[in-house]
């Protein structure tokens, strides 16, 4: 337990200044001496004072050079500084100043102006301390805010996935599976966590727009006539209508819109090419089709992930990104991501 009473330390080579100041300070602190600025360090390093009086003229080590160490050592460097000195040149006191002295009292002092000093700078650093633990305190708060937000996002976010999912049972888990896929290929190419947390996120919710599309048409057995396909293509818009007024901190609506969307121009819904496909689509798509490519679907049995990525590989840099074609190759290929693999 920190004592009530705070430790000044005096550092002074002139047992008559130190004698002065002790009689002034010892009634409402308690002291520590120094005579020259090697003990200064070593009591300062060992006890930490509140507050330090320090002459600047001394033998061996000046002032100066003792204030630059207190500085440099992190146990000690905010601990105020008040020189004490006959030096009155501004040049002295702006050298002071620059290495972190906080004051300045000149010689001779008066007893009043000392303790006054001292009361004042002991009281702005007692206000910082106070300020830090507040602020401590508020990160913490806004930290547990935070976690509580994302909790409730996150379960929001799954909340929206399984409507999709409630509707179309033949593909149930099919966006969380293109999440985790999308997420690792981002990784594997060296985007930063917060792009792949984008990622997961439009993964989750990139099929949210099916909701929208009869069930007869997403559990039907056989090949989709071309008006009922024209009418599933409409899911990727629905995902973007349903998504662009949340303000995520990432462009989920945009990339969930565009994850049909091909290099080539031959997606849709507007056969957007090239630059025109954001990087975070490109990835998803890829995810996309590697996960419908390799289950089941209603008009037909589970093709496997070799044949998956067998087709994925025809259409490399033509359809579909070269490096998260090849990033999501390597994947499958060094068993570091797996469908069947729990998380």
């Amino acid at each position: 337990m920190k004592p009530s009473r705070h430790l000044i330390l005096i550092v002074d080579d002139n047992p008559t200044n130190i004698d002065l100041l002790v009689n002034t300070l010892k009634d409402s602190y308690r002291l520590g001496i120094a005579k020259n600025g090697a003990k200064a360090l070593q009591y300062a390093a060992k006890n930490i004072p509140d507050l330090v009086l320090l002459d600047i003229m001394m033998p061996e080590m000046d002032g100066y050079e003792v204030c630059r160490r207190l500085k440099d050592d992190p146990k000690t460097a905010s601990v105020p500084l008040i020189f004490i000195t006959a030096m009155t040149e501004t040049v002295n006191k702006t050298k002071g100043f620059e290495l972190g002295a906080v004051d300045y009292i000149t010689k001779p002092f008066h007893a009043a102006e000392v303790l006054a000093r001292i009361r004042t700078h002991l009281s702005i650093e007692e206000m910082r301390a106070q300020l830090a633990s507040q602020n401590e305190i508020l990160e913490r708060q806004v930290a547990k805010k935070t976690t509580e937000i994302r909790d409730m996002l996150e379960a929001s976010i799954h909340s929206m996935a399984l409507m999709v999912e409630v509707r179309d049972p033949y593909t149930a888990g099919h966006q969380q599976r293109v999440s985790r896929l999308a997420s690792a290929i981002a990784r594997k190419l060296g985007h930063p966590e917060d792009t792949i947390e984008g990622i997961r996120i439009a993964g989750l919710l990139h099929d949210i727009g099916k909701i929208r599309i009869p069930v007869s048409i997403l559990s039907r057995a056989g090949e989709l006539l071309p008006a009922e396909y024209e009418m599933l293509k409409i899911h990727s818009q629905t995902s973007f209508d349903l998504l662009k007024d949340i303000p995520f901190p990432w462009p989920v609506a945009q990339v969930a819109l565009q994850h049909h969307e091909r290099l080539d121009g031959s997606g849709y819904p507007q056969g957007l090419s090239g630059d025109a496909i954001l990087p975070e689509a490109k990835i998803l798509t890829v995810a996309d089709v590697t996960e419908a490519n390799s289950s089941f679907r209603p008009y037909r049995p589970a093709n496997g992930i070799g044949y998956a990525l067998e087709k994925l590989a025809i259409n490399k840099g033509k359809q579909y990104d070269a490096d998260a074609v090849e990033a999501c190759q390597e994947l499958f290929a060094s068993g570091e991501f797996s469908f069947n693999a729990k998380c």
